[in-house]
């Protein structure tokens, strides 16, 4: 049984479960929206949770607290600096777990971890790099319809090319001719 055991082994040690949650954290703060298994996605939710909680009490132990788990000090300035302002007053539910599916090579169920008052700044930035893939296909359409004009164009010329000497070649022989 399993009474007042909370949390998930994720098939790890201890040491590498501390490992994944302080990596699963840092990149959650640093990108504000990861893509990662639903486990790892729950757990993740759970630890990141308690660690913007301890952040918004905004002291010196809390922040020493916080830096023995994310190794990475521009993501504890951006935590301190950035997101705990702009949490304000919020009284927690700081992430938001999205399920996307399952995974195409082992099935694993996939979801994406974000932080709940950052959702726009990740959109802004899906939609650039949807309008910059628009813009790289549009460019490769025009790269190719500009070379099937370029190889329109040699056909052409070669087939001009051709048509003139069958002319000269017409001529000479007309030439030719009534010479005999």
């Amino acid at each position: 049984m399993r009474h007042r055991v909370k949390g998930r082994k994720l098939s790890r040690t201890a040491s590498h479960r501390k490992a994944l949650m302080g990596a699963l954290a840092t990149s959650l703060l640093k990108y504000k929206r990861i893509k990662t298994t639903v486990a790892k996605a729950k757990e993740a939710r759970m630890f990141v949770e308690k660690l913007i909680t301890k952040a918004k009490k905004n002291d010196l132990h809390s922040m020493r607290q916080i830096m023995s788990v994310i190794s990475d000090r521009e993501v504890v300035k951006e935590l301190f600096g950035e997101i705990v302002p702009k949490i304000g007053e919020r009284p927690g539910g700081y992430t938001r777990v999205v399920k996307l599916g399952n995974r195409v090579g082992d099935a694993a169920a996939m979801a994406i971890i974000e932080l709940v008052d950052y959702n726009d700044i990740a959109n802004k930035k899906a939609e650039e790099r949807k309008e910059r893939k628009d813009l790289k296909s549009q460019d490769k359409a025009e790269t190719k319809q500009e070379d099937l004009v370029e190889e329109a164009t040699v056909v052409e010329e070669k087939e001009v090319k051709k048509e003139k000497k069958e002319k000269k070649e017409k001529k000479v022989k007309k030439e030719k001719k009534p010479k005999e």
